[in-house]
């Protein structure tokens, strides 16, 4: 259009914000408003209105109160496309120069429709930005009066003027909105799951010495994939009795009416676990909801027991270790200490790539890594106290043998660990092996002649074989379920670990493994109703007709009797014939659930007991967290907060972090 004759139309009339961007023009009896900004033209009639005109503000460019131009880096101009959904890494590690398409991440499978952002027309939604908002403060942990920040007001501001500002009281309401919308699918999802569930518990502290309880399922969901998600978090007494404890973990479990589907309870390893368990284990048995009288039930955290035990190491050489502290601080202390240090190094001619330094009392694997570089320099420190005379510090060789026979034990237990913590399917079947390798050590430990040092060992031991007691037969079934290992693996472990006594031992599993396959395959009260009452016999699938409860009850006693003589005839079952079959071959990149998965059809009721018993987490210490003695810690922003708002924050970013992981 030509614009020659076209003249600036000013009127008092013009009263929307959108014209402080505009120029009306108008030619002839045609009214053309032009953007300020890139003089973009558009229909400027009165008959038009303005929502185009806004429209067009949030998608230019140029428009000087945003300044976009001046944030985006060239190298994010050069990328080809946005970050998908399915790839979006919470790691710490995120590239921060992705561009991040927000449009395309779904938060919610049921978007109301007047909430749609439409990437085509830019359309902008109050009540959906307000919710990003709130789901971007979760994500991330944010603390929720950042809202009423000087620097977040402006920026949101001059990014989006149509935006209303929103307070704290209205983001934590919106962030309880989005908790309670997460809550019902995450109600609706555990009410389908095709298994039992293991529930982990943790303790959590807080600011002004608050503590929370947290509780996590852990379950192999429909496509055999190793999920977790929290339950609850919720505030407990600081001087909380066992009593209170247990009634808060079966409030809980009511609540989210999992109690039925309940399989195993994950804990620390602590006398007040003990009790907690029981308490539970008695509720739940009351209801016949307890595979195996319970026995799979009480499961206590591996990690926690080699913490425990690495603890329990350290004390026993806490002198020595505080003598080599001492030996390194001095070694550090000048320059010219360090120098003469180097040389004589040289002198001993120990070329170690290791370098002193100084641990971290909180984590105890920096303590093990001080006191294997300190052994590797042991001649050189020998060398040092006879040529320096400011260099008081001397270890005698008793004190030398302890400390590196002390730390081949913690080498151990940081080797075990580090599998445990970097296997990519953490699943029940990878611990076995490796802790039976710990029991054979403890064995040989308690043999050492120095008294000292057996003394100690016995003591780990018996922290040990209190674990192994309660847990073994769970992490014996487990590695049955692995066809790369079956029964041999226990055939090979446990004549090492028990001798003469060891055909007992394995007779023990193998009963155990029958009763529970016998607890899947009979439709009782003891398998959930999304399992079925489906079981094989032969070839062939028996499914008894659905109907209500008190049929099924009448004809509990039926399903057993031809289970029983089924068997009887020579008709062998799932467990048997996966027995019986040659073991799969050792692989690098073995996935036992897709083995499981890809093999359901011919093992329909030992996939029901294998899923849910690879879904047990032998340990629920988080990898990060390994080494820590401290414990886990709530954010100080969000432990200001009241405990309802606290939970759904803790719940709902774990619950969205999984569906962007996923």
């Amino acid at each position: 259009m030509d614009m020659s004759d076209a003249v600036i139309v000013k009127s008092s009339r013009l009263k929307s914000v959108v014209w402080n961007d505009f120029d009306r023009i108008k030619k002839g009896d045609t009214c053309v408003a032009i953007c300020r900004h890139c003089k973009k033209k558009l229909s400027g009639s009165s008959s038009s209105g303005t929502s185009h005109l806004r429209n067009h503000l949030i998608r230019c460019q140029r428009r000087s109160n945003h300044g976009v131009a001046q944030f985006i880096t060239s190298r994010e101009k050069r990328k080809e496309g946005t970050l998908a959904i399915a790839n979006f890494n919470l790691g710490q590690d995120q590239n921060r120069d992705e561009t991040l398409s927000l449009v395309n991440i779904k938060f919610e499978q049921t978007q109301l429709k007047d909430e749609s952002v439409n990437a085509g027309t830019s359309t902008f939604d109050q009540r959906r930005s307000r919710f990003d908002l709130a789901r971007m403060i979760i994500l991330h942990g944010y603390p929720l009066d950042m809202v009423e920040h000087v620097g977040f007001r402006v920026f949101v501001k001059n990014l989006q003027p149509l935006f209303e500002l929103v307070t704290l009281n209205r983001v934590e309401a919106d962030c309880i909105e989005i908790y309670e919308k997460e809550r019902k699918k995450m109600n609706e999802m555990l009410d389908k799951l095709p298994g039992k569930i293991s529930l982990s518990v943790d303790e959590w502290t807080a600011g002004g010495n608050a503590e929370y309880l947290c509780l996590t399922a852990n379950y192999i969901d429909e496509s055999w994939q190793l999920r977790k998600k929290i339950l609850n978090f919720i505030r407990v007494d600081r001087f909380h009795t066992e009593d209170m404890l247990s009634e808060a973990v079966m409030t809980c479990l009511m609540d989210w009416d999992i109690d039925r589907k309940l399989f195993s309870l994950i804990l620390d390893s602590c006398s007040t676990s003990d009790n907690i368990a029981i308490r539970i284990s008695e509720r739940l048995s009351q209801n016949r909801f307890l595979y195996c009288n319970g026995q799979l039930f009480d499961i206590r955290c591996v990690i926690n027991v080699l913490n425990i035990m690495a603890q329990h190491a350290l004390g026993a050489v806490s002198e020595i270790a505080e003598k080599i502290r001492e030996i390194v601080r001095y070694t550090k202390s000048s320059q010219t200490v360090q120098a003469k240090f180097n040389d004589m190094a040289k002198e001993v001619g120990i070329l170690s790539q290791k370098c002193l330094f100084l641990d971290n009392p909180l984590q105890w694997n920096t303590t093990y890594s001080m006191l294997e570089a300190a052994l590797e320099f042991k001649d050189v420190f020998i060398l040092l106290q006879e040529n320096d005379t400011s260099y008081r510090i001397c270890l005698s060789d008793v004190e030398w043998e302890r400390i590196s026979t002390v730390n081949s034990y913690l080498k151990l237990f940081v080797d075990v660990i580090e599998i445990f913590t970097r296997s990519k399917f953490p699943t029940a079947n990878i611990y076995f092996p490796e802790l039976c390798d710990v029991k054979l050590n403890l064995n040989e430990w308690c043999k050492n002649s120095d008294e000292y040092i057996s003394s100690l060992a016995l003591r780990l031991r018996s922290k040990f074989d209190e674990y192994w007691e309660k847990c073994s037969l769970g992490l014996a079934v487990a590695a049955m379920l692995d066809p790369r290992f079956k029964m041999k693996l226990l055939d090979y472990y446990y004549p090492q670990i028990y001798g003469s006594m060891s055909p007992g031992r394995i007779e023990e599993v193998f009963e155990g493994v029958k009763a529970l396959y016998d607890e899947h395959s009979i439709g009782s009260p003891l398998a959930s109703h999304d399992q079925g009452l489906a079981w094989q016999v032969g070839s062939g699938t028996l499914c008894l007709p659905s109907s209500t409860k008190d049929s099924r009850d009448r004809l509990m006693g039926f399903d057993k009797f031809l289970h029983e003589t089924s068997q009887g005839e020579g008709v062998k079952s799932d467990l048997e014939k996966y027995l019986e079959e040659p073991l799969f071959p050792r692989n690098v990149e073995f996935n036992i659930l897709n083995w499981w998965k890809v093999h359901t059809p011919r093992y329909p009721v030992l996939s029901m007991l294998a899923r849910n018993i690879l879904g047990i987490p032998m340990s629920k210490v988080v990898p990060e967290l390994a080494y820590n003695n401290s414990g886990r810690v709530l954010d100080r922003d969000w432990s200001s907060l009241n405990p309802a708002t606290v939970q759904a924050l803790v719940c709902s970013q774990d619950w969205i972090q999984s569906e962007l992981e996923n």
